[in-house]
Order: C-alpha cells, then structure tokens, then sequence
C-alpha cells in the first residue's frame, strides 16, 4: 500500500520580519502559495501537517482551506538551529554541516540532529497513514535532510537548486522511499 508525500518548502519570505517562527509571506510568496494550492487540490490530498514556522503553515494554508482539512503542526518539523552567529555566513555553514554531518556553531544543531529528530516525526507519519496522501509544509533544509535519509543523493546540490515554494512527491511502500517527482511549476 502506497502512502503519498507532498514535501512543500515554503514560499518566498522576508527576512527582515518577525524572527524565524513569525516570519510570514511576501506578496511574491503570497501568490506562489495560491499556485500551490492549485497544483495539488486535486492531487486526493488526506492530511496536512506543518513546521509550526509562520512562512510553512501559509504556504500550505490555502489547501487546507480549500479541502477543509485541519493543518497539524509538529515542533520536530522546525527549521533547523544555526546559532544567531550562523546568519553571518549561513550558506558557508550548511555546506560545512553536509560535509560534516555533526558539526553545530555553538549553542546551535547539527544536520545529524535536525536529520534525526525530523526523520522521527515522518516515519511516525508514515506508520500511522499507511496508504494515504498527506502534504508536509516544511524547509528546504529539514525538507532536504529528511529526502537525504532515504536517498543519499539528496544533499548540497539539490538544496541549492531548490524554488522558493517547491513541491515535492514522495512514494513511499511502507518506510522505503520508491519514488520521487518534482511536481513544482514556476
């Protein structure tokens, strides 16, 4: 029994507003949500669930709305921790993090952490969804370590390809990933 993930970065954000939980859309990101809304209404979509970040809800809110679906959140799905120092170089940081699994800035999280923690609340999801459709708003980066435990192929190079939104298909026969298929359209 095939069970179906949406993974869905969110959409364009502003970086000078709100902190990192509150920041919202940007009107580029407003209208890109509204496109991932009609990308995926007729995909049979059961469940939404969500990062608890601002910017992931609203990018799958319109869905929700529009199928009269509940949007769950789970803290686990979180961006991951930098440490405030991070911001400074950030992309420096995250290629120094998928060489280096382990590494953190102090008083930030590893890859490996954020990988671990992620991973735990999408095997939960797929055990107790078996063969149902379920849209993940989520992070390029948790998004791309979480694609990583399944396929290895999934590290630096594809985060760096990613669109803000981008949308992601995942068939999954129980916890083996099978399929994979960007379904995103600018």
């Amino acid at each position: 029994m095939k069970t179906v993930i949406y993974m869905v970065r969110h959409a364009e954000s502003p970086y000078d507003e709100g902190n990192e939980r509150t920041r919202g859309l940007t009107s580029k990101g407003k209208a890109d949500a509204e496109k991932v809304t009609k990308l995926l209404i007729d995909e049979g979509i059961d469940i939404i669930i969500s990062s608890p970040y601002s910017r992931a809800v609203l990018s799958v809110e319109g869905l929700a709305q529009h199928l009269n679906l509940e949007i769950t959140t789970y803290e686990n799905l979180r961006e991951r921790y930098f440490a405030d120092e991070a911001y400074k170089d950030l992309m420096s940081n995250i290629r120094e993090n998928f060489n280096n699994p382990e590494y953190a800035l102090p008083g930030g999280e590893s890859n490996a952490d954020c990988q671990k923690r992620s991973i735990a609340v999408l095997k939960n999801i797929l055990k107790e969804n078996k063969g149902k459709k379920i849209a993940i708003g989520t992070h390029g980066l948790v998004m791309t370590l979480m694609m990583n435990h399944f396929d290895p192929n999934y590290g630096v190079d594809f985060l760096d390809q990613l669109k803000k939104p981008d949308i992601y298909k995942m068939q999954f026969e129980d916890l083996e990933l099978i399929d994979v298929k960007r379904i995103w359209k600018e």
